[in-house]
């Protein structure tokens, strides 16, 4: 199975159609927890680092264009110091969410922070962790993604 660039995928997937909102949503959002259940957080979490690992960027500009082709939303740099990066996602599909009093709660971004890891951690080649942090009044999503430069992938 040979690998292709997030670009190829995108290409090949928008020559037909996109998928609408209300698909996406269905599956992320109905569909994915009742298959994996009370775990379906970390499992996602995972999936986004595996992600991460079949379409490798070298970049922060080649990851805020993923996440726009993929339709997460909009990302955006906050602040970066020697150990930490802090972003910003937002969409209008993250406003629905959020603006959704019933289960606005039960929401959450471990998809992206598994990617936003896993591609901090090939491109610094230090061990990487982000943690989500959704703020429901501005309905976006801050990201911080931690690595120790001591912590060397091996």
């Amino acid at each position: 199975m040979s690998k292709n660039t997030a670009t190829e995928v995108h290409q090949e997937v928008t020559i037909e159609e996109t998928v609408p909102a209300f698909g996406y949503e269905l599956i992320r959002e109905v569909l994915l927890p009742e298959i994996l259940g009370d775990d379906t957080p970390e499992i996602l979490y995972w999936a986004g680092k595996k992600l991460a690992r079949k379409f490798p960027l070298s970049s922060l500009e080649e990851i805020i264009d993923f996440f726009h082709q993929a339709g997460w939303g909009h990302l955006t740099i906050l602040k970066e110091s020697k150990n930490e990066l802090e972003l910003e996602l937002s969409s209008s599909i993250i406003l629905n969410r959020m603006q959704d009093k019933k289960s606005r709660d039960s929401h959450h971004f471990q998809l992206e922070a598994g990617f936003l890891a896993e591609q901090l951690e090939m491109q610094k080649q230090v061990i990487s962790e982000a943690f989500e942090h959704p703020r429901k009044k501005s309905a976006k999503v801050h990201f911080t993604i931690k690595w120790d430069k001591k912590d060397i992938v091996s």
